[in-house]
């Protein structure tokens, strides 16, 4: 059976969300049946997938005649709005305990794992530098790109990340650049005139930047956890909630999850999306 690089398989996809492997359905999305056509669902998530939920919504929208009025913003604020006055009928928040803050609250009825993010070391295309790890962002000549200003997680998780690692010190006296955000510096390995910068793995799957780098992996005990995980979640305001669950349950199927995939996430229905929903401990108590 065919699998991906975090061992996302069919099998597994229909194992974990619920399905049987005969196709027997148990909380699958209703979206085949058209029962919420001409309707409007409005859905708002942290930025960062935006590249998976356009697809997503777009998709939705061919298979059920469903609307989607999305909106894609820095996940703070939009919290911090929820947390006030502002409205919305499906969530999808970066950083768990935003998710949770909004469930005690009462305004987020309930959540799910939807994705994780990916920390990794991005290079110029057939990385001339040859870095092998992180520890080589030390080593002298080698030109890093650095976004210490970047908006949180990005910055802020970057530093830490190289601070962990033991090398914060020499990837400084390296840096070539010192950015306020990371998409903006990518063009600097594209172009050859960087050697090695630490990004999400998503930014590798961008259209301007798709198959232009390469990507080595950062060891996870270097990753802090905040940032890691996404979520899913109905919040009070749905003015029909069988529509915002079936487009939640819709999301976190084979179909929904693939766009996330695609997207340079971890599924959450993925072998990888199991164990860090464990790790983290991404469960809606």
């Amino acid at each position: 059976m065919k699998k991906d690089s975090n061992g996302l398989s069919r099998r597994t996809f229909l194992k974990t969300s619920g399905l049987a492997i005969t196709g027997t359905p148990a909380g699958r999305s209703a979206a085949l049946g058209e029962a919420f056509k001409n309707e409007t669902l409005q859905v708002w998530s942290c930025g960062g997938l935006a590249e998976a939920f356009i697809p997503a919504n777009g998709r939705y929208k061919e298979i059920s005649g469903t609307s989607i009025a999305y909106t894609g913003a820095f996940a703070a604020a939009l919290g911090k709005s929820l947390l006030g006055s502002a409205q919305t009928e499906v969530f999808a928040p970066r950083v768990l305990e935003l998710a949770r803050k909004l469930k005690a609250r009462g305004k987020m009825l309930y959540f799910k794992p939807l994705c994780f993010t990916r920390y990794v070391l991005v290079t110029p295309r057939g990385n001339p530098a040859n870095i092998q790890r992180i520890e080589d962002l030390a080593r002298p000549g080698v030109r890093v790109v650095l976004s210490p200003d970047a908006s949180a997680p990005g910055g802020k998780a970057s530093i830490i990340i190289l601070k962990k690692a033991g090398v914060l010190e020499g990837a400084e006296k390296n840096a070539i650049v010192r950015g306020d955000c990371v998409q903006r510096v990518i063009p600097y390995l594209v172009n050859g005139k960087g050697d090695v910068a630490v990004a999400e793995a998503r930014l590798t799957c961008l259209p301007e930047f798709r198959n232009k780098l390469d990507v080595i992996d950062i060891p996870e005990k270097f990753i802090p956890g905040p940032p890691v995980p996404f979520t899913i979640g109905v919040m009070k305001w749905a003015k029909n909630r069988d529509l915002a669950e079936d487009f939640v349950n819709f999301i976190l199927l084979e179909q929904g999850q693939s766009f996330f995939e695609r997207a340079g996430f971890i599924p959450a229905v993925s072998k990888t999306g199991e164990r860090l929903i464990k790790k983290y401990g991404v469960t809606d108590a």
